[in-house]
């Protein structure tokens, strides 16, 4: 794990073990956004330190999963306020697997004590901080964080830079639609200026999460060409009808689990509509 690498006055990066954490910090405290894991909760109170900050005083989670929220507990015990959307807390409580890894029920002091339906504020810092839930997609519990006045968005892993397919997580809510309509929401917000931090990956511009979102677009109305036309899941899967649209060297989702997790969304969307 590296250092926290300032973004622009009082905002950092913390890029490591898990998912991207935010930081926000200065006369009013700590706030991050996602905590990682707890193998790392001390480097990451060293990271902080080392910016020259107090201890979280607030932590946002982007969303359940493990790798972005599994050290909820120990700041929870070190004093920290969780805060997260509704769908997170009960995720949360209930534990499961994500990507082969399983997550137990979490203990009180790592559950969200404050939590919302379409989002919330910070006034925090010199700026102001919206929390927004976006309509979900990796998940059901997705939230956005935007610095409004330095112009800085942490996505969480709605999207992930140059990690290859997004996963939208069908047994937890995620659907490829909504995930869409989230970065187009998301990009809405943006400018030419923007700093993009993502889930995973490297900071990011606008530029970047409309090329994301262009890819996935495409490759989604490619699948549901393919399923209109009374193709099986085995038979698109088998057409390749994503090969070599993005570059998956360093992906979490494979060409062939990304077109899975499409088709599963679009199965569900189906049920949910009769």
């Amino acid at each position: 794990m590296g250092k926290g690498r300032i973004v622009c006055a009082g905002i950092a990066v913390i890029i490591g073990f898990g998912g991207n954490i935010g930081v926000s910090y200065g006369e009013d405290g700590t706030l991050l956004v996602d905590d990682q894991v707890p193998q790392v909760f001390a480097q990451v109170q060293q990271n902080i330190a080392d910016l020259g900050a107090e201890p979280a005083r607030f932590v946002v989670d982007t969303h359940w999963h493990w790798d972005h929220a599994l050290a909820n507990a120990d700041f929870g015990k070190a004093g920290a306020t969780i805060v997260a959307h509704e769908n997170v807390r009960p995720r949360l409580i209930a534990g499961g697997i994500v990507m082969g890894t399983e997550t137990a029920p979490a203990a009180p002091e790592a559950l969200p004590v404050i939590t919302f339906s379409d989002g919330l504020t910070f006034h925090l810092n010199g700026d102001v901080l919206d929390v927004i839930h976006t309509g979900g997609g990796h998940t059901d519990g997705d939230a956005i964080v935007r610095w409004r006045n330095a112009n800085v968005v942490h996505m969480g892993d709605l999207f992930m830079h140059d990690q290859g397919w997004p996963f939208p997580d069908v047994d937890s809510g995620g659907n490829i639609d909504n995930l869409l309509a989230s970065l187009e929401q998301a990009i809405a917000m943006m400018d030419d200026q923007t700093i993009v931090i993502p889930g995973h990956g490297q900071l990011a511009t606008r530029a970047d999460v409309v090329a994301f979102h262009d890819v996935v677009k495409s490759a989604t109305d490619r699948i549901k060409a393919l399923r209109a036309d009374g193709k099986t899941l085995s038979e698109i899967i088998a057409a390749k009808p994503v090969s070599g649209m993005m570059d998956t060297s360093q992906a979490f989702v494979s060409d062939e689990m990304f077109v899975g997790l499409v088709w599963v969304s679009l199965e569900m969307s189906a049920l949910g509509a009769n």
